[in-house]
């Protein structure tokens, strides 16, 4: 029997953080960066109190949340598009951008979808070397070529936890190419309090050879909807317009979205939140000579070179304990986690289960 014949890709699929696990019913799920304290009290009224016609299709052109969005953060409303998460965004813009054979630069520990969305339109995946978990812009440009045609960054960047301050993000962006699109993902940026940090698009606003992704998956906690956003030329935007599914933000989605760019007391409540237990989290987790990425964004990478136990013991016995961290294997990082920030509880519990685990170590 003869089958159609499709194109092989030589790429490993995404594997998502576990959310559950065989051992324990009760899941304590701090894998995947999201949200400490659920969504702001707006989006859980129009959650509440949604009866907009789901029979109807959602606006394909966003022009609520477009108008929130530019009002929000001071920006041209014509240079954004809305995706189903940024990722979609990511896919949109390496079709858009990407030939057999070009090539795109990404940090050596970086977000997954730079480099399967890149490979699955034929790219190659050029990798810059890290210096102690942090991204640097020598090893980037070092790996600059005449095919070069993307450097995809996050900052802060996941999964290291790292960032690059405003002056090294504006020296790359110099030494680059002009015709190479730098692609700035700020999905943390609000976490960020340090004086040498600025998200991209504060500036890089009116730069026609940057584009900026955000998302509401995270601080906003908006994750199962699904709902993101870019920032970029005005051309490039249009003609991202001709590739994007034609109603790919659900209705609910765009609402909460919407409303969740109003809320600055759980804004403020969520940045409090993740610096109080930063310090707690990391202050304690030196005490059994685990090192981690400085304070930032609502995660930390743990080291446990250092350690008396090993990254996959201490992820094993946690998960014993109902709690799920990040394997870090995925990403090519050995003897290491990912820690995200949780609720109150969710974080006493995990403290008080790491001193059952080095009790008697």
């Amino acid at each position: 029997m003869i089958s159609p014949s499709f194109r092989k890709i030589n790429l490993q699929a995404y594997k998502p953080g576990r959310s559950i696990t065989k051992k324990n019913d009760r899941v304590i799920k701090l894998s995947a960066n999201e949200s400490a304290l659920g969504i702001s009290d707006r989006a859980k009224k129009v959650l509440k109190n949604f009866n907009s016609n789901i029979s109807k299709y959602p606006d394909g052109k966003f022009v609520e949340l477009i108008n929130a969005i530019s009002k929000k953060y001071n920006c041209d409303e014509n240079k954004i598009i809305c995706g189903s998460g940024s990722d979609e965004i990511i896919q949109m813009l390496c079709q858009l951008f990407l030939n057999k054979g070009d090539e795109v630069i990404v940090p050596q520990y970086s977000f997954l979808m730079y480099r399967i969305y890149a490979k699955i339109v034929g790219a190659k995946v050029i990798y810059s070397k890290e210096k102690n978990f942090k991204i640097s812009i020598k090893e980037i440009l070092k790996k600059v070529s005449k095919n070069t045609k993307i450097v995809f960054l996050a900052n802060p960047n996941n999964p290291t936890g790292t960032y690059i301050s405003k002056k090294e993000l504006l020296e790359l962006r110099k030494k680059l190419r002009q015709n190479v699109l730098l692609v700035v993902d700020d999905a943390y940026f609000e976490y960020m309090l340090n004086k040498d940090y600025k998200p991209g698009i504060d500036l890089f606003k009116n730069k026609s050879n940057v584009f900026i992704l955000r998302t509401f998956s995270k601080i906003y906690g908006l994750a199962a909807l699904r709902v993101g956003w870019g920032y970029g030329d005005k051309k490039i935007i249009k003609e991202l317009y001709k590739i994007k599914p034609p109603f790919n933000v659900n209705k609910i989605a765009q609402a909460c979205a919407k409303e969740s760019l109003k809320d600055r007391k759980f804004l403020q409540k969520s940045v409090n939140h993740n610096i109080f237990w930063c310090k707690r989290i990391k202050k304690e987790l030196e005490n059994y000579n685990i090192s981690t990425n400085d304070i930032g964004p609502n995660f930390f990478l743990l080291n446990f070179n250092k350690c008396k136990l090993s990254a996959n013991k201490v992820e094993k016995k946690l998960e014993n304990y109902g709690i799920i961290l990040r394997e870090m294997k995925s990403y090519g990082i050995k003897n290491c986690l990912r820690l995200t920030i949780g609720s109150k509880r969710e974080n006493l519990f995990l403290l008080n289960k790491m001193k059952t685990i080095f009790k008697n170590v």
